[in-house]
């Protein structure tokens, strides 16, 4: 039986085992499992290879992304760009770490927001997700500034979106987990009421399907979708890369 997973520390909230089992069943794939493993830091990961020596792929989530690259044993070079991982191959207890999420996010995005409506996006988080994010954002031109909960030397703090800032920037990326189940009363903090109908809100957490995030954009008239479209594409592209069809 070959095995595949998803790591992270908390998995509650993931839809990727019914993803891939869904999969499995609809495409009579009868030698393959799909299963969670959660691990309460990156280090247990050695541990999890050696009792599962089945294990042929992992898709990685938070906040383990940025953490599991000291871990792998050879780098993708698109992955090696980003700076994260969010697939890992496993060939001869050899890791190789792929980023899938880059193409999920930019095919959804360019669905999702026309080339001529883009403007200036602001992405909230630092994380290995919004280096995905960033990622696809230099690749479609599109000019950015990240906000973190401290300001540092290229990220503005949440204090500085003002109304007015908050003019000049038409597409607004969440790629933290506020408002992620179980913790479904949490969101971004910004001025959502100065939002207008030329903004466009697009969340990376899939579960909620409507993220108070998304609720408080929407209700000021923005356009919004969230990541599941892009969970299902950054999965076909795993299943590639472990299927060796890339």
């Amino acid at each position: 039986m070959r095995k595949f997973g998803l790591i992270g520390k908390k998995l509650g909230h993931s839809f990727s085992k019914k993803y891939f089992t869904e999969k499995f069943a609809r495409e009579q794939i009868t030698d393959a499992g799909y299963e969670l493993y959660e691990l309460a830091e990156i280090s247990e990961l050695k541990a999890l290879l050696a009792r599962e020596p089945e294990l042929l792929g992992l898709n990685v989530t938070v906040p383990y992304k940025e953490q599991v690259l000291p871990l792998l044993d050879e780098l993708d070079a698109a992955a090696a760009r980003i700076g994260a991982v969010n697939t890992l191959k496993i060939s001869q207890g050899c890791l190789k770490g792929y980023n899938t999420d880059y193409s999920g996010f930019k095919s959804t995005l360019e669905e999702f927001c026309p080339v001529a409506q883009q403007g200036r996006a602001l992405v909230f988080g630092t994380g290995g997700a919004a280096k995905a994010v960033t990622a696809a954002l230099d690749s479609l031109g599109i000019p950015y500034t990240s906000v973190s909960r401290q300001a540092g030397a290229q990220e503005l703090p949440y204090e500085a979106l003002t109304p007015a800032l908050l003019q000049e920037y038409r597409l607004l990326i969440n790629t933290t987990p506020l408002g992620m189940h179980p913790q479904e009363d949490a969101c971004p903090p910004l001025p959502y009421n100065s939002l207008t109908s030329s903004h466009f809100a697009y969340d990376l957490v899939y579960n909620p399907e409507q993220t108070l995030f998304l609720q408080k954009c929407a209700a000021a008239g923005a356009k919004t979708t969230n990541g599941l479209e892009m969970l299902y594409r950054q999965a076909a592209a795993a299943w590639q890369i472990w299927a060796n069809q890339v």
